[in-house]
């Protein structure tokens, strides 16, 4: 690490990026059970955010584990690096002044805990709630097909568990919201987010 010489202090700073985009970046973390609404909701959301202006993206973890994470598998190991990649990149972003949505089933406290660790008071967790039995007759992916046949190890919420989070800044129960509910109340807590601070 002594051959490394970093140069951020050379860089243009986040408040000039924000100001050139006329708002505030921040970490959307959406975590819960695969099938939950993850990145359905994450897509609703984001494509009113760019309808009003606003530069996003979204971090998905099937489409980061088919190029940035390939290398990495579901065990605990690998999930804690899958997470810190996650975080890494996000931070990246957010430095920027992105919004940008992070569509991760982040299964345990302790892998949240790090992405906050990370991330700081630019993580704003939300809970993407939905029973397994729920997710289970979605099966959008048909990856609980898959699981029920043995097909897949270390499947969260059968295999694997799933830690509820215990304060989550806000949760979206997909069993009892529509997508366009639970878009709707998730634009709302973000709304003087990531306005400039001329607006909020």
């Amino acid at each position: 690490m002594s051959n490394i010489h970093t140069e951020f202090h050379r860089f243009l700073g986040r408040s000039d990026k924000e100001t050139l985009l006329g708002q505030r970046g921040i970490v959307v973390w959406l975590c819960g059970l695969s099938g939950s609404g993850k990145s359905t909701i994450a897509n609703a959301a984001e494509r009113v955010l760019h309808q009003q202006g606003r530069l996003t993206t979204i971090l998905d973890g099937d489409n980061l584990r088919s190029g940035l994470n390939s290398n990495l598998g579901f065990n605990d190991e690998d999930r804690l690096e899958n997470i810190r990649r996650f975080s890494e990149v996000a931070k990246l972003f957010v430095s920027q002044g992105v919004v940008t949505f992070v569509s991760a089933i982040t299964p345990r406290g302790e892998l949240r805990d790090m992405a906050r660790g990370i991330l700081g008071e630019d993580m704003f967790e939300v809970y993407v709630k939905a029973s397994f039995e729920a997710c289970e007759k979605r099966d959008v992916k048909g990856l609980y097909a898959k699981a029920a046949r043995g097909e897949i190890t270390n499947f969260t919420g059968r295999d694997s568990s799933f830690e509820p989070p215990q304060a989550p800044d806000l949760i979206l129960d997909t069993e009892a919201l529509s997508v366009e509910d639970a878009a709707f109340e998730l634009l709302e807590a973000l709304r003087h987010r990531i306005a400039p601070a001329s607006e909020s």
